[in-house]
């Protein structure tokens, strides 16, 4: 019976971290679907200064999938491939070749993250990372909304392109 919830937990969990980056979801594109066909030049607008692009939302959604993935496995600080943490400049000049490696990062830290929360029992759920008060659980939800919320704001961003 316990083998039984434990898949039961993390499958859920899984579909909810798959559906916000990857598969289809009723709330509209995902991650990876709203970052689909934007090129270099689309991702690097900002509808201001003090705004984020596109691109900006890549490496801060990319560097907390890691950041989630290292609380998950009681990993210390590493290397992020990126210099910075959160929010991260966008190359200068921006081109195709950086936004295409930027992507796929994401795309590897995704699957990083999702073999991670893959390997947990129901214990590790409901365990907080050292120095936490969030259960794990909550900490993998947290990171599937947090790629949803991005979501929308990329396409809101492609939108506000169209009309500028």
């Amino acid at each position: 019976m316990r083998t039984d919830r434990r898949h039961s937990d993390v499958r859920l969990l899984l579909r909810i971290l798959d559906e916000a980056y990857q598969k289809k979801a009723w709330h509209g594109p995902n991650l990876k679907g709203s970052l689909r066909g934007v090129t270099a030049g689309q991702a690097v607008w900002k509808p201001s200064l003090h705004r984020h692009s596109i691109w900006e939302l890549v490496r801060h959604t990319t560097y907390w999938k890691y950041a989630v993935r290292r609380r998950l496995l009681g990993e210390k600080r590493g290397t992020f491939p990126i210099g910075g943490s959160n929010w991260f400049h966008v190359p200068s000049p921006p081109n195709e070749t950086a936004w295409k490696r930027d992507v796929a990062l994401l795309a590897e830290v995704h699957s990083s993250l999702r073999d991670a929360v893959s390997k947990m029992t129901t214990r590790d759920l409901q365990n907080a990372p050292r120095g936490s008060k969030v259960i794990n659980e909550t900490i993998i939800y947290g990171i599937a909304f947090h790629d949803v919320y991005h979501s929308g704001q990329i396409q809101l961003l492609k939108q506000l392109q169209k009309k500028g």
